[in-house]
C-alpha cells in the first residue's frame, strides 16, 4: 500500500475501483444503480404522500425507509465517484467523521426499522383484530423516533471515540468510505475496547433484529403452509420470501463484517460486502417491498390520473 504524508490530517480512501477498463465498467454499474436506487426511493416517498390510499402504518414506515436509503446511499456513492472521476482521494478529518457518522446514524436507525415493518406485517396476519391499536400513529412514531434516537446515540458514541485517538500510521483508508474499524487499523494504540463494543453494537443493531424478523417470517410461512387456497399460498410465499431474501442481504453482510476480529478481515473482502448492505440494498427495497404492491400500482394510477386530469 502506498504510504501518504502522515503530517497531514486528511485521510485517502483507496476506493472500490481499480484503474482499468473492468473499474470503468464497475463504476458505470454502480453510477447507475444509485441513479436506480434514487429514482426508486424518492418516487416511493413522494407517491405516499400524495396517494391518501396509501396513509396506513405499513407504508408510513415504508415511506421512512426509503427516506433513509436515499440518504443512505447518497452519503457515500457521490464522494466514491468523485474521487474515481477526479483521482483527489483525499477526505478532510471533518469530513470523514461526517461521513462515518451519517452512514451509522442511518445504517443503525434502518436496521431498526426493519423489524418495525417485521413486527407491522405479523401483527397484521395474526392479530388483525387489533391491528389499528397495536400499530397506531402513535405507536409507528414511537417506533420511528426511538429508531432515530438509538441510531444517533450509537453512531455519536463511536465517532467521537474514533476521532479522539491517536493516527500514527499511513492516512491511507483502504476503503471507498469512512469505515471506522478500517480507520482503526492506521491508529498507535490497542483499540481492543472499541472493538469489544463493535462487537456489542453489532449484536444489538443486527443480530438480534435480524433473529426477530426471521422468527416472526417463520412464523407467517408456517402460517402460509396451512392456507387452502394454492394460489394465495404461491403469492403469499412468493411476498415474504423476497421480503426476507432483501432483509437478508442487509443484515448478514452487515454482521458478517462487523462481527469478525480484525485478524480474519480482509479489505477485498470488506469493500465487497459492503457493497450489498450500502449500495444494493437501497436500491432493492423499493422494488421488493412496494413495486411488486398492487396497492402501490393502483396508487400510481390515480396519482397519473389526478395529475392528466389537472393539465386538462
Amino acid at each position: 500500500m502506498e504510504i501518504y504524508n502522515q503530517t497531514s490530517t486528511d485521510f485517502i480512501l483507496l476506493g472500490l475501483f481499480p484503474p482499468t477498463r473492468i473499474g470503468l465498467f464497475l463504476f458505470i454499474v454502480i453510477a447507475l444503480i444509485f441513479l436506480m436506487a434514487l429514482f426508486g426511493n424518492l418516487s416511493m416517498i413522494l407517491l405516499i404522500f400524495l396517494d391518501t390510499h396509501l396513509h396506513t402504518p405499513m407504508y408510513f414506515l415504508l415511506s421512512q425507509l426509503s427516506l433513509i436509503d436515499l440518504n443512505y446511499i447518497s452519503t457515500i456513492v457521490p464522494k466514491m465517484a468523485s474521487d474515481y472521476l477526479s483521482g483527489n482521494k483525499s477526505i478532510s478529518l471533518v469530513g470523514c467523521g461526517i461521513q462515518s457518522c451519517l452512514f451509522m446514524t442511518l445504517g443503525g436507525t434502518e436496521a431498526l426499522l426493519l423489524i418495525s415493518m417485521a413486527y407491522d406485517r405479523y401483527v397484521a396476519i395474526f392479530f388483525p383484530l387489533h391491528y389499528p391499536i397495536r400499530m397506531s400513529k402513535r405507536v409507528c412514531v414511537l417506533m420511528i423516533t426511538g429508531s432515530w434516537i438509538m441510531g444517533s446515540v450509537n453512531s455519536c458514541a463511536h465517532t467521537i471515540y474514533a476521532f479522539q485517538i491517536p493516527y500514527c500510521r499511513s492516512r491511507a483508508i483502504n476503503h471507498f468510505f469512512c469505515d471506522v474499524p478500517t480507520m482503526l487499523t492506521l491508529a498507535c494504540m490497542d483499540t481492543w475496547v472499541y472493538e469489544y463494543t463493535v462487537f456489542v453494537s453489532t449484536t444489538f443493531f443486527l443480530v438480534f433484529p435480524f433473529t426477530g424478523i426471521v422468527i416472526s417470517y417463520g412464523r407467517v410461512l408456517h402460517v402460509i403452509c396451512r392456507m387452502q387456497s394454492k394460489e394465495g399460498r404461491k403469492k403469499a410465499y412468493s411476498t415474504c420470501s423476497t421480503h426476507l431474501t432483501v432483509v437478508t442481504l442487509y443484515y448478514v453482510p452487515f454482521a458478517y463484517t462487523y462481527l469478525r476480529p480484525r485478524s480474519f478481515r480482509s479489505p477485498t473482502e470488506d469493500k465487497v460486502l459492503a457493497v450489498f448492505y450500502i449500495i444494493l440494498t437501497p436500491v432493492l427495497n423499493p422494488i421488493i417491498y412496494s413495486l411488486r404492491n398492487k396497492e402501490v400500482m393502483g396508487a400510481v394510477r390515480r396519482v397519473i390520473q389526478r395529475i392528466c386530469f389537472v393539465k386538462r
